[in-house]
């Protein structure tokens, strides 16, 4: 199997979340800097609510991950 048949199997297999993931990522910059554009804050805080973003991710995904558990089970 050629690396790119392997890699339209991948997207294939996992397109919806790879499409849920770059939603969230836009999103959650443009928010960010839709803030800092008004607010003006300093740099660091700039920088800390992107990096910050990786822990919303996945916070965001686990609970939707346990909502969805629950309301099956």
């Amino acid at each position: 199997m050629s690396a790119l048949e392997r890699l339209r199997s991948h997207v294939r297999e996992h397109r919806r979340g790879m499409l849920l993931d770059l939603v969230f990522a836009m999103v959650w910059v443009s928010v960010v800097s839709l803030l800092f554009d008004v607010v003006d804050g300093p740099r660091w805080a700039y920088y800390l609510l992107m990096a910050a973003g990786v822990v919303a991710y996945f916070g965001f995904f686990w609970s939707l991950s346990l909502a969805r558990e629950r309301a099956e089970g």
